[in-house]
């Protein structure tokens, strides 16, 4: 009567796992089970029903329960196999594999189910030596080709999700390892998953805590070890450069940042910060160029990093590279809605604006700071030079470009000679703004007037005598090298 009601729980149970309901089959194999608990079919099924719901350690327990009663019962050796393969031990696969291949050498199912577990043999080698090569992405790549095989194989998913934390995919590799610790809370790769996550989301001091308290209940963790002492060192190189910065010893602070860089480059947060660091030490030695690589080596490896581009942008603003610098700016209020980064890209295009204009100061040859007589001298000097009578003799475009430099050195007298003018043009207001045109100039009038009215024109003066000064204190043009003379004073 036992073995006839077991039957009927079977064939009910069986019926059930027809309809996909695993649940409903399991509770009744089970009861199957109770009444007969020395028939390995039973087993087998429940073994089967779990398999159906990835319960594959429980089914794997169930297969070699029913592998023990009967050993000649061939579909537990193959549950098994899939169950073993299903969890990562190839080994184990491989062996219940040979034992169906025994009896049955063309079994198509146990042949296939042997060539996956030898892929999955391959895809675990091929990520090791990845892995030892420092080659993370490809490393990760061959672990999820092994975990196609091996969905529930805990191990090849936490040295996955390793391999994503140094890759920078802090989430995924978190999500991994909360996945793991929910089932198993203690197991010490996922909490080490958990400590490099902290480490590489560069918050050093929390994972240097947990790596520490894996190490108490895991002292033999090799890899936790070695993670352990690279972070203390980078914490401790980072520390030692930030102290020199401050203490304003730039030229160790320097050392300090580009030794802690050459610690770990996978660690893309950290190095960022350094990065933006050793830029900040090199904005103080007045090297802009090299602070621009390292703001860009920095946004490179965090592209949200708004320090780095704020750096960036009053390093190319000190390098008057002022496009860049509005590029940057540009990037920030993107990043930030703020209103001081609205200011910030507001004066950026303003200084834009202005080094587009013509430096009058510079045509000249004079400081912003020049004093009236010193503009005066500069521009009597500069028109003498670029007057386009001194350049009779020159090709056609010598004569143009002196004509431009002339009409240039005229156009900036009249600006800087102008207290008014000036000011709006140091304040980088528009000068064409309620005080005409800057198109009208003649610089044929403003050096007639200059050099006074009596001086007759600039052409045909004849030759250059003897130049000296006027006993009234003008000029005469001969100390000046040219085809033409006149006096004035």
């Amino acid at each position: 009567p036992a073995a006839a009601s077991a039957d009927e729980k079977k064939a009910a149970g069986n019926e059930q796992y027809k309809k996909k309901n695993y649940l409903a089959a399991v509770q009744l194999y089970s009861e199957a089970i109770e009444l007969a608990p020395s028939c390995a079919a039973y087993y087998g099924n429940r073994a089967a029903a779990n398999m159906m719901m990835e319960k594959y350690a429980v089914a794997l327990d169930d297969a070699k329960t029913a592998i023990r009663l009967d050993g000649s019962f061939l579909k537990a050796y193959t549950r098994a196999a899939k169950c073993n393969l299903a969890l990562g031990d190839v080994q184990a696969a491989v062996h219940c594999l040979d034992k169906v291949l025994e009896d049955q050498p063309g079994n198509k199912d146990a042949l296939n189910d042997k060539r996956s577990a030898e892929a999955v043999l391959k895809f675990k080698i091929r990520a090791e030596e990845c892995e030892a090569r420092g080659d993370f992405r490809t490393a990760v790549y061959h672990y999820k080709q092994a975990l196609d095989q091996a969905p529930s194989c805990v191990a090849f998913k936490l040295r996955q999700a390793e391999g994503m934390a140094k890759l920078g995919r802090i989430s995924d590799a978190q999500s991994v390892a909360n996945e793991v610790l929910t089932r198993d809370r203690l197991n010490p790769d996922a909490i080490f998953v958990r400590a490099l996550c902290l480490y590489y989301n560069d918050d050093v001091e929390n994972a240097v805590k947990l790596f520490k308290q894996l190490l108490v209940s895991d002292p033999d963790h090799s890899r936790c070890k070695v993670a352990l002492r690279l972070a203390k060192q980078l914490r401790l190189k980072k520390d030692e450069g930030n102290v020199a910065f401050k203490s304003g010893k730039f030229a160790d602070a320097e050392q300090l940042y580009t030794a802690a860089l050459e610690l770990d480059e996978h660690n893309k947060i950290t190095n960022a910060k350094l990065y933006n660091n050793r830029a900040a030490v090199r904005m103080k030695l007045r090297e802009f160029p090299r602070a621009i690589t390292d703001c860009t080596r920095a946004v490179e490896l965090d592209d949200s990093y708004v320090k780095a581009y704020q750096r960036r942008a009053r390093c190319y603003t000190e390098n008057e590279q002022f496009e860049e610098a509005v590029r940057d700016y540009d990037k920030v209020f993107q990043i930030e809605h703020t209103r001081a980064n609205k200011d910030a890209l507001h004066e950026a295009k303003h200084r834009l604006k202005m080094s587009q204009r013509k430096d009058y100061y510079k045509i000249l040859g004079v400081s912003k700071s020049a004093t009236e007589d010193e503009i005066k001298k500069a521009y009597r000097k500069q028109a003498l030079k670029h007057h386009p009578d001194r350049h009779a003799n020159a090709s056609e475009e010598e004569k143009a470009e002196a004509e431009k430099r002339f009409k240039e050195v005229g156009e900036a007298y009249s600006i800087l000679s102008d207290a008014r003018k000036r000011a709006r043009f140091d304040s980088g207001q528009d000068l064409e703004d309620g005080m005409g045109g800057m198109g009208d100039i003649d610089p044929s009038t403003i050096f007639q007037a200059f050099f006074g009215g009596g001086m007759g024109g600039m052409g045909g003066m004849g030759g250059m005598g003897g130049g000296r000064r006027g006993g009234g204190g003008g000029y005469y043009a001969d100390d000046m090298p040219g085809t033409f003379s006149f006096s004035f004073g």
